[in-house]
């Protein structure tokens, strides 16, 4: 008796089951090139081409066909945040004027798995004429771009993770994780900082993670500020004018000694009028929580919601007062 046919469901259950086990062997295949690549890694050529970046006074033009492209667009992008200009430039459209986008000073990194791409060989002439610095990412050492070019990094892979063995999965991978080898090599070197950083991210999740107090902070005269021995109707008109509901008290030396807010006010009118006839030093909330202007606007917003205040105060080492940080100042900024 033969055996009964799988049923449909069965048949599609066990085609999704080999697709996962495929998938999986995708990425190993894509974890072995980038684990052989660091084998193989070439010091000598990665610093000759990094030297070429250090030294460029121009812009980094990055380049290359397809997906190559695509690593392109990626690693320009990367290498325009992280300190170097840097933009992406289509070969194909090169030859129909786009070219003089390309200048003497510039660097042209070329990405080409095959080191042969026709529009990317196309701009040989140009490259040489401006005297421009080549360094290609290539996974074929004996090609026309490899031999041609200033530097020529290897970024070749035993195979590709596609089945046909055409589709480029493993090289991509392999060139884009060199791309940001170079990126991240040359932040280093320029000592690119968090602060550098966060200039040229001022919006999004890595602007918000590296954004300062000094940054939202009010500072010099639209900090609200009083000596402990004022009246509390100064102590009144000082908050109305700064409008932040709050004003710090200092002492005779100007160290921060305590504040008086909005709602110390309102507690001081519910025990009648005459406690009002007082000074600021007597009825100020000593050591108040604080903040350094140097600290991620981050921490001071845990500050805030810790101690349910909506203003923090921010000191200098010596204790006086530089700034103040506003519940509505982080908001502005989009991180509540």
């Amino acid at each position: 008796m033969s055996e009964p046919e799988e049923s449909l469901p069965e048949r599609g259950q066990s085609r999704r089951n080999n697709a996962i086990r495929f998938a999986r062997e995708v990425l190993r295949i894509e974890a072995n090139a980038l684990s052989d690549l660091a084998e193989r890694f070439d010091e000598t050529t990665f610093d000759r081409a990094l030297q070429y970046l250090v030294d460029c006074r121009g812009r980094v033009v990055c380049t290359g066909m397809g997906k190559s492209g695509v690593v392109g667009k990626k690693l320009a992008g990367t290498l325009a945040s992280t300190g170097s200009p840097a933009f992406f430039l289509h070969p194909a459209e090169a030859g129909h004027g786009d070219l003089g986008m390309l200048v003497e000073g510039d660097v042209l990194i070329a990405i080409s798995h095959s080191g042969g791409t026709k529009e990317v060989v196309a701009l040989l002439p140009t490259v040489k004429r401006l005297g421009v610095p080549l360094i290609v990412l290539v996974g074929d050492p004996d090609s026309v771009l490899a031999k041609e070019a200033d530097v020529a990094i290897d970024a070749g892979i035993e195979k590709e993770a596609c089945p046909l063995g055409l589709v480029p999965t493993a090289s991509t991978t392999a060139a884009l994780a060199m791309g940001d080898a170079l990126a991240m090599a040359l932040l280093d070197e320029r000592g690119y900082s968090a602060d550098d950083l966060a200039a040229v991210h001022p919006r999004g999740g890595i602007g918000q993670r590296l954004l300062r107090v000094r940054h939202v902070m009010h500072k010099e005269a639209e900090v609200p500020c009083i000596a402990a021995s004022e009246p509390l109707a100064s102590v009144v008109a000082e908050m109305t004018s700064k409008g932040l509901g709050m004003t710090s008290v200092v002492d005779d030396k100007g160290s921060l000694i305590g504040i008086i807010t909005d709602g110390d006010l309102r507690r001081l009118l519910e025990r009648g009028l005459q406690a009002l006839d007082g000074q600021a030093g007597e009825f100020m909330t000593q050591n108040p929580t604080c903040v350094n202007a140097e600290a991620l606007a981050t921490e001071a917003l845990r500050l805030m919601e810790e101690g349910k205040i909506t203003s923090l105060m921010v000191i200098g080492q010596d204790g006086r007062p530089e700034g103040v940080v506003h519940l509505h100042d982080l908001w502005r900024t989009q991180m509540i």
